[in-house]
């Protein structure tokens, strides 16, 4: 019995030492050497340096002269990394279709006669995906040139600029990252207040 307790308890120690220390100790070091950019949450600094968000999570613009992410169920507020996932309500949920009939109407409204894309009323499995599709930042481009009063094409050309594409060329789909846009759009036009 003494034997077993003494062998359980080294076991235990040596483990805890093995997989609790050293492995993450490595890892983490590794991760540093070889990527460092994904290690630290790939930051985006502003022009004064500034960390303002992460390339890896979406956060909220709410604001007329910016380029709007698509809808958020992380969290009560949408966008809360500690509360990742999507609303897992039903396409027969009330509550669903009445947000995304709320979401739609006020999309119409901006944009009279031009058909929403799907991500700017659909939340995401995460709900912190930092990307909208081409389309769903071409919708945005007239409400975007009208309140900061710059002509669209000019808008349209830095959507172009700030476009990916596929990754590989097969893998993903085009996209457009929110944050470096707006962080684009205030670097060549400046804030809006």
């Amino acid at each position: 019995m003494k034997k077993n307790l003494i062998t359980a308890v080294l076991m235990t120690i040596a483990t805890t030492v093995l997989l609790g220390i050293l492995y993450p100790l490595l890892v983490t070091g590794l991760a540093q050497l070889i990527f460092p950019k994904q290690a630290n949450g790939q930051l985006i600094k502003g022009k004064d340096g500034v960390v303002v968000g992460s390339r890896l999570i979406g956060q909220p613009f709410s604001g007329p002269g910016y380029f709007h992410s698509r809808p958020s169920a992380a969290g009560a507020a949408g966008y809360d990394a500690s509360a990742s996932s999507g609303s897992n309500l039903g396409p027969t949920n009330a509550q669903l279709i009445a947000r995304v009939n709320g979401d739609v109407a006020k999309l119409q409204a901006e944009n009279p006669g031009t058909p929403i894309p799907v991500d700017l009323v659909t939340t995401s499995g995460s709900g912190l995906d930092p990307d909208i599709s081409p389309a769903a930042a071409e919708f945005q481009i007239r409400r975007v040139a009208s309140e900061r009063k710059i002509q669209e094409a000019e808008v349209a050309r830095l959507v172009r600029e700030n476009s990916e594409n596929r990754q590989w060329g097969f893998l993903g789909e085009p996209r457009v990252h929110v944050l470096e846009l707006n962080i684009a759009l205030d670097a060549r036009y400046g804030r809006v207040r």
